[in-house]
């Protein structure tokens, strides 16, 4: 049985595929890579969903499983405002200076 964290690649695993992905071909930008892991935090938040209604509904859930889940889709969102913010934060510098 595998855990789901081992299953799937990681938002630090997308965004450094992205980069080389990048380097090698024109076309992947920063919000090509941004709507990649958006779309992991979309789809691990409603995997912890699921198995939280499928432990509160007496499912076959185990209570680690959905520890597991809900954690992998907290990091994936703190990450994921993390690269917001840096990214906010950037264009606020880039803003500022003076031509």
């Amino acid at each position: 049985m595998t855990s789901p964290i081992s299953q799937g690649a990681g938002a630090g695993k997308i965004m450094a595929e992205a980069a080389e992905a990048g380097q090698a071909k024109s076309g992947t930008g920063p919000a090509d890579t941004f709507e990649k892991m958006l779309n992991e935090t979309a789809q691990n938040l409603k995997q912890a969903d699921q198995s939280i209604l499928q432990t509160n509904t007496g499912g076959p859930a185990a209570l680690h499983d959905v520890m597991i889940a809900m954690e992998k889709a907290d990091i994936s969102l703190r990450l994921l405002v993390q690269v917001r913010n840096k990214a906010v934060d950037a264009y606020k510098e880039i803003m500022r200076m003076q031509v």
